[in-house]
């Protein structure tokens, strides 16, 4: 009978290095998402501003940002700049500062999308009882946005951390680069460790990231 090589799966070496994978992941990916929702929502806030200057400023960023693909940004902040700037930088950190930078702009553009979505009568209506800006936003536009932002929010969760694959590419010991490593050290005796490897981390990525999206879809079908 053929060597299935599933035996790999229940080495405790291998179980170890994955969950340490699985840690470094969500590690890199929630303090991203967390950044993104808090930067996203004040951004989203500023960019409902008429001043033109700020209108164009940011959108020149979310522009930017979905032109430039993150693999490239990733690139930029590892190589490019600490070889300008003669530093040295972790990868988590540039995974961080990359992924933040990217949902920053998206998370931005879904809060300033659900507040200009609100009838213009609440604004009015609030400032004529005499509430400020701030007050304006804080108690009353803010918390409907944030109701409507949250089921694309909790997706750009789930795309930020399907995106911390890329990590990968710049030596990151996330998932995908300590599967890897196991698939080498394991090449010579054991063939179908790919198989099985990948297949945990496709499992892996699949009960982070599903649950979310349901979630998204049950909020966003309560909403509607």
């Amino acid at each position: 009978m053929p060597n299935l090589g599933i035996d790999i799966l229940f080495d405790w070496i291998t179980i170890k290095r994955l969950l340490g994978g699985v840690y470094y992941t969500l590690e890199v990916s929630l303090i991203a998402i967390l950044l993104s929702i808090l930067l996203g929502t004040l951004f989203g806030v500023i960019r409902t501003s008429k001043a033109l200057s700020i209108r164009i400023i940011f959108r020149v960023y979310l522009e930017v940002v979905r032109i430039l693909p993150t693999l490239v940004l990733l690139y930029i902040l590892y190589y490019t700049l600490p070889s300008i700037f003669n530093l040295e930088i972790d990868g988590r950190l540039v995974g961080v500062l990359a992924f933040t930078f990217w949902g920053a702009a998206e998370m931005s553009d879904i809060v300033r999308s659900a507040i200009i979505s609100l009838p213009k009568h609440q604004t009015e209506s609030a400032l004529a009882i005499g509430l400020n800006k701030a007050q304006l936003y804080l108690y009353v536009l803010l918390p409907q946005a944030i109701k409507l932002a949250t089921p694309p929010a909790i997706n750009l969760a789930a795309r930020i951390i399907m995106t911390t694959s890329l990590l990968v590419l710049i030596g990151v010991q996330e998932l995908v680069k300590v599967g890897k490593e196991i698939i080498e050290a394991n090449a010579m005796t054991n063939n179908m460790a790919p198989f099985w490897i990948y297949g945990v981390i496709l499992f892996l990525f699949f009960i982070i990231c599903y649950p979310l999206s349901k979630l998204s879809q049950k909020l966003a079908q309560r909403k509607g």
